[in-house]
């Protein structure tokens, strides 16, 4: 049994969630063991509480409490066989099949719809375990930041610790450029705007994920709401379809957990196809209430992360990237006679 010590995340250290940082660094110890550490507050980031979720990056001190030693292993670490996931055929073809770009220090993916990106409860089928597949003759790539399940589009994979290390940075100091494709209910007003709502985690679980869905705060009233979060939000309407629906380019500017949902359903606009912010009905009268507007579009979610840019961590070059429509917003796109060829790639630069 060790003694309580604390770590410090080095420069190089990728933002990770915590419990993945715990069993990297400890792969005897069991989730299970890490989440029982974390509830009794054994585990501890900055001398706070944390959750096994709680993502943490350079600079982030941890606490690390007692912890069992590991069975003696049966043969000397080098010569133990390399253990990695299986992958069916079928995934390794769909995610190899997903890339849109690739070089020797990242990797771009227009990730599916409904492919988590982390693993969690019942979710044992996502971006990181398929990332094996990723190799490509190198380093399993690892993950730099993340989409919601049910959102498409562009994401980034770092080839080595060092690309891992620079792209996380880049993302937190906001030297990308994300554009995001959706489909909302009815037209926001003005055309062009911000969105400057806080946020806050919503107190309560239940079957309805009332634990992960975020809730509106004033923009006045963040600094005295405790968990609240300044957020802000870029639109721009390009296709307006009668009233009763828009096509919209978003820029989420800040980062925060479903930010992009949670802010157009708090201006009344819920993005199609959003059973958790739009509510349960998939009926839309017009006015901008409900998240579907029935006949041939899909009740999936209409968001997708479609553009990315950033200046290449090692070139110093820009990089633009661009992702296709998911299948099932291509065809409600079809359905309304809207092209993908008929927005400016970034409708918020003057003269678009």
């Amino acid at each position: 049994m060790s003694r309580v010590r604390k770590v410090t995340l080095g420069p190089d250290e990728a933002e990770q969630r915590l419990d993945r940082w715990f069993r990297r660094r400890f792969p005897h110890l069991g989730q299970g063991r890490i989440e029982k550490m974390c509830r009794k507050g054994e585990i501890r980031v900055g001398g706070a509480r944390v959750k096994p979720s709680t993502r943490i990056g350079p600079g982030a001190e941890i606490r690390i409490p007692p912890l069992p030693d590991p069975a003696p292993d049966p043969a000397p670490r080098d010569q133990r066989p390399i253990r990695r996931a299986a992958i069916s055929e079928t995934d390794r073809e769909m995610i190899r099949a997903a890339v849109i770009y690739r070089d020797e220090h990242l990797i771009a993916l227009n990730k599916p719809a409904g492919l988590p990106v982390q693993g969690g409860t019942k979710q044992a089928r996502h971006v990181d375990g398929l990332a094996e597949a990723l190799r490509f003759g190198g380093d399993k790539p690892r993950l730099v930041h993340r989409l919601d399940k049910d959102t498409s589009g562009i994401l980034l994979l770092a080839r080595s610790p060092r690309a891992a290390s620079a792209l996380a940075r880049a993302f937190r100091d906001r030297a990308t450029r994300k554009i995001y494709w959706a489909l909302v209910a009815g037209l926001p007003t003005p055309r062009m705007g911000s969105i400057r709502f806080g946020l806050l985690k919503a107190a309560g679980h239940g079957k309805a994920g009332e634990g992960e869905k975020m809730r509106l705060v004033h923009p006045r009233e963040v600094a005295t709401t405790p968990g609240a979060r300044h957020a802000l939000t870029d639109y721009a309407v390009l296709e307006n379809l009668g009233g009763r629906a828009a096509w919209l380019a978003l820029v989420p500017v800040t980062g925060r957990t479903h930010q992009l949902r949670a802010h157009m359903a708090g201006i009344g606009h819920p993005i199609i196809g959003d059973g958790k912010y739009g509510g349960a009905s998939q009926e839309n009268l017009g006015d901008g209430w409900g998240a579907g507007i029935g006949g041939e579009i899909s009740r999936r979610l209409h968001l997708h992360a479609r553009s990315l840019t950033l200046s290449h961590p090692f070139t110093g070059k820009k990089l633009s990237l661009t992702a296709p429509l998911p299948a099932h917003m291509a065809q409600s796109w079809a359905a309304l006679g809207l092209s993908e060829d008929d927005a400016p790639a970034d409708p918020f630069e003057e003269g678009a």
